[in-house]
C-alpha cells in the first residue's frame, strides 16, 4: 500500500483536527482505521480490475462505476467505508467477510438487545467475542434491521400461486420474548409445503401471543390470501385451535394426525415403564404396506390394549382416522406424510438459533431471525433433488383425480335428493 507525500500530509492535517477539536486519540482512531480499510480495499480493486483509477493498461477487465457504503462495527466504533463498483461483474473486499443471512439476522439480534440495554449473559459475551462491545451504535443496528427486514417482508408476503401444494404441514415452536418489562413465551408458527411437482417450499412464518385458534386462522387464511390452493392434506399436532382452523380455511381438505406426537400422547395414558411396550405394538401398524391391512392392524393393537392399558384403547379407536389419514395416498409418499418430522427439524433449526440469544429483545427479532433459518432452508431446498419422486407424483394425480370424481357425483347424488 503506497500514498503519495501530499495525500498523507493532508490526511495528517486532518487527523491533527480530530484530535485537537473533537475527542483527543480516541477521535482520531476511527479515522485511522478507515483511511487504512479504505487503501486496502481500493488496493484489491484494482488487483481485480487490472488497473488503477484512470489508468490505461492492457490488463484491464472492466471499469469502476462509483461506490456503494458500507458500515463496519469494530472496536474503535462504526467505521464507514465505501465498496467499488464495477461496471461488469461485482466485487466485494475479501477483507470484509459477507455475512449469511442468518449470521446477519443473529448479529442483528444480539446487537439490538446490547444497544436496548437487555443483557443476559450470553448476549454480553457474544458482543465482546465479535470485539464490537465499545463501540456499537443503535443507527447501524437499525440500519442492518431494516435491511433484513424487506428481504424478510418480500419472502412472507411472496405470492403462491405459481403452483398447487396438495401436502401441508403446520408446526409451531415457542422462544423466550421481551415485550415491554416483561419476558413470555411467544409461538412462532412455520407453515412447508409439497407441490405438485414434488418440490418444497416455506409457505410462511408468523410470531404471536400463543397457538390459538384465532392466531392460526389467521395466520391459513393469510396464506390462502397469497394464493394457497390445491391443498388435500394437511399434517399437524392434535392442537385443537389449529385443527378447527385447517378444518375451516382448507374446505375438503384432510388432516393427518402426526404419529409422533400422537405416540407422545399415548405414553401419557400408561405408567413409564409400560411405554416400551406400547411403542412395540403401535409400531407393527406402520410396518404394514397395504391401507387395509394397516387398519386392520391398528383395530387389533386397540383390541391388545383393552386388557392392560385401557386409556390407551379407548385413545386409539378415537383417533384412528386421523392418524392414519396417510393410507389414503400414494404408498411411497406414507413415510414422509404421516408425521410431522420434516418440519420439526427445521423448528429444531431455529431452537438452535435462538439457544445463543437466550431471550430476544421484542417480537420483531424473533420474526427476523426465525424467518431467516427457513429462507436459507427454503434456498436450499429450490437446488436439490425432488423431496418426492415425480413418478410418485403421478400416482399423486391419480388419487386426487378419483378423489374429485367421489366428491362430484356425491355432490349430485345430493342434488338429486
Amino acid at each position: 500500500m503506497t500514498h503519495d507525500h501530499s495525500a498523507l500530509l493532508e490526511q495528517l492535517t486532518e487527523l491533527g483536527t480530530l484530535r485537537s477539536d473533537e475527542l483527543g486519540l480516541a477521535g482520531v482512531l476511527p479515522e485511522i482505521l478507515r483511511a487504512g480499510l479504505q487503501a486496502l480495499i481500493e488496493a484489491e480493486a484494482t488487483a481485480a480490475i487490472g488497473a488503477g483509477r484512470y489508468e490505461r493498461s492492457a490488463d484491464r477487465t472492466t471499469v469502476r462505476n462509483g461506490h456503494r457504503p458500507k458500515t463496519i462495527s469494530t472496536p474503535a466504533g462504526d467505521v464507514r467505508v465505501k465498496i467499488p463498483k464495477l461496471r461488469a461483474g461485482s466485487f466485494f473486499p475479501v477483507l470484509l467477510e459477507r455475512r449469511r443471512r442468518i449470521d446477519k439476522a443473529l448479529y442483528a439480534v444480539i446487537m439490538e438487545a446490547y444497544v436496548q440495554g437487555i443483557s443476559t449473559r450470553s448476549v454480553d459475551d457474544l458482543v465482546r467475542a465479535m470485539g464490537v462491545d465499545s463501540g456499537v451504535s443503535k443507527s447501524e443496528v437499525s440500519r442492518i434491521c431494516a435491511g433484513l427486514d424487506a428481504e424478510i417482508a418480500e419472502f412472507r408476503e411472496r405470492s403462491l400461486t405459481h403452483t398447487e401444494f396438495p401436502y401441508v404441514f403446520c408446526d409451531a415452536t415457542f422462544c423466550k420474548v421481551r415485550v415491554g418489562a416483561h419476558v413470555v413465551s411467544q409461538a412462532l408458527i412455520v407453515a412447508t409445503g409439497v407441490s405438485i411437482t414434488g418440490t418444497r417450499e416455506v409457505l410462511g412464518t408468523a410470531v404471536g401471543q400463543s397457538e390459538s385458534y384465532e392466531f392460526w386462522r389467521e395466520f391459513l387464511a393469510s396464506l390462502k390470501a397469497r394464493g394457497l390452493h390445491g391443498v388435500h392434506l394437511v399434517i399437524s399436532d392434535a392442537h385443537a385451535g389449529l385443527k378447527t382452523a385447517v378444518a375451516q380455511q382448507f374446505t375438503g381438505a384432510t388432516w393427518q394426525r402426526c404419529r409422533v406426537h400422537f405416540m407422545r400422547n399415548l405414553h401419557g395414558a400408561v405408567a413409564a415403564k409400560q411405554q416400551p411396550v406400547v411403542t412395540a405394538g403401535v409400531r407393527t401398524i406402520f410396518a404394514h404396506t397395504e391401507a387395509k391391512d394397516v387398519a386392520a392392524q391398528w383395530d387389533q393393537v386397540a383390541n391388545t390394549f383393552d386388557g392392560p392399558f385401557p386409556k390407551a384403547a379407548a385413545m386409539m379407536r378415537d383417533a384412528k382416522t386421523d392418524v392414519l389419514a396417510f393410507s389414503a395416498f400414494p404408498k411411497p409418499h406414507w413415510q414422509k406424510i404421516w408425521s410431522n418430522n420434516p418440519i420439526e427439524r427445521l423448528n429444531k433449526e431455529i431452537k438452535r438459533r435462538a439457544d445463543v440469544v437466550e431471550i430476544f429483545p421484542n417480537p420483531a427479532a424473533f420474526l427476523r431471525l426465525a424467518t431467516a433459518v427457513v429462507i436459507d432452508a427454503h434456498d436450499e431446498w429450490q437446488v436439490t433433488r425432488r423431496y418426492m419422486s415425480e413418478v410418485s407424483m403421478d400416482e399423486l394425480r391419480e388419487v386426487l383425480a378419483e378423489k374429485d370424481k367421489a366428491a362430484a357425483l356425491m355432490d349430485a347424488q345430493a342434488q338429486i335428493a
